[in-house]
């Protein structure tokens, strides 16, 4: 019968041994959009189902499968992190400094 067999930070790659303290986590990212668009509110303009199946049409003829078309709205990842990438993933996570004009 053999120990917990050691993990691997999923930030620095270190080896993780199992009398160490580590941190599970699981994050998922979700694409959302509350609002298709715009132009039903403009008098002449297409309504919402128009703008969906507009959309569909174009979900539909694209080059992308469907795998990848998932891809860009859901994407998880789990794993586990050292005590001291801990504080580095929790700082990054954490809410942006005020004097960041822009994220990207």
């Amino acid at each position: 019968m053999s120990g917990p067999r050691p993990k691997t930070c999923a930030v620095c790659g270190r080896v993780i041994t199992p009398v160490e303290l580590y941190y599970r986590f699981t994050l998922v990212l979700e694409g959302e959009q509350d609002v298709i668009g715009t132009a039903a509110s403009r008098p002449g303009a297409p309504d919402a189902g128009d703008e969906l199946a507009t959309l569909l049409e174009r979900l539909e003829d694209g080059s992308e499968s469907a795998e990848e078309l998932e891809a860009q709205v859901h994407w998880e990842r789990g794993g586990s992190v050292c005590g001291t990438c801990r504080a580095v993933v929790v700082r990054t996570l954490s809410a942006p400094p005020e004097d960041v004009a822009e994220p990207h």
